[in-house]
């Protein structure tokens, strides 16, 4: 494994080829955004000159590459930080509802952690994030629903997440303003 500034690399030798698989630093939720494939150094040109075999991609061990990826302290790091962020986000938006109800910043606060929590690949969103504010599920998802109707976050079809609208950055951006006074 090796790492440099922006991500690091898991490598792997099919037979004549290295193979390079790299992911961002950051949490790993899939497979490598990018692979690389070149013959082995003193590989026997008779095995590398008609290029790269349907065997040798077949024979690439992505579920050994991810698994090795997930536990590189890149990865590791990023996603406790990441982990750490969503937390005091959600707790943020708790505090939020307790104190003014559906606002418009509790609003917002809620969208950015369920995208935040959607980006890192969380496998259920809703339910982590109905424990963080204190809610039940059924009312989180009202919540975001609300949170779509009245312009705080887009929709993706057929998955979680979405993306922050600029009324949520504004809201958001007044919260950061308001808390570094």
């Amino acid at each position: 494994m090796e790492a440099d500034d922006s991500g690091f690399e898991i490598t792997q030798q099919q037979g004549a080829w290295v193979v390079r698989m790299w992911w961002p630093v950051g949490p790993i939720n899939g497979g490598p955004q990018r692979i690389t494939i070149e013959p082995a150094e003193g590989a026997p040109p008779r095995e590398t000159v008609r290029g790269i075999s349907t065997t040798v991609l077949r024979r690439l061990d992505m579920a050994a590459a991810l698994s090795l990826a997930k536990q590189a302290p890149e990865a590791q790091r990023t996603l406790d930080e990441v982990a750490a962020k969503i937390n005091e986000m959600g707790e943020a938006a708790g505090l939020a509802l307790e104190g003014d109800g559906i606002s418009e910043r509790y609003l917002a606060l809620l969208a950015a952690t369920y995208t935040a929590m959607a980006d890192m690949g969380a496998p259920a969103p809703v339910p982590w994030l109905s424990r963080l504010i204190g809610r039940r599920p059924e009312t989180v998802k009202d919540h975001l629903k609300r949170a779509r109707r009245d312009g705080f976050l887009t929709t993706v079809a057929g998955k979680a997440g979405g993306e922050l609208t600029e009324k949520a950055r504004t809201v958001l951006g007044e919260l950061a303003e308001a808390g570094s006074e």
